[in-house]
């Protein structure tokens, strides 16, 4: 199985740092192989060569376009974490939604 590489960018380290430590108990609970980090949206430029999947808090839905164009023609996806386990920091549905994007 190809390892996915996460980068989660929320604005504020904190939850970010959980939601990210949360997808990867889930991710270990399944046996999967993926790397998740939480960064700021101010470093995303430095790791768009390193990640296939860009995984935006949902209260920063403005940042979609400058997103977009900093991601360009590479292959990362990007999208948008749900409110729902967002607000919970629920690993294993972000996990979920992650994997439905490939």
């Amino acid at each position: 199985m190809h390892k996915h590489n996460v980068l989660l960018v929320c604005g504020s380290g904190a939850s970010s740092g959980f939601m990210a430590a949360n997808i990867r108990k889930a991710a270990a609970s399944r046996g999967l192989e993926i790397t998740v980090n939480a960064r700021s949206e101010s470093e995303i430029e430095n790791y768009i060569d390193e990640i296939d999947c860009l995984m935006i808090g949902p209260h920063l839905a403005y940042l979609l376009d400058e997103v977009d164009e900093i991601v360009g023609d590479t292959k990362v996806k990007v999208e948008l974490m749900k409110p729902d386990y967002y607000a919970t920091l629920n690993g294993e549905k972000a996990l979920d939604h992650i994997l439905s994007l490939f």
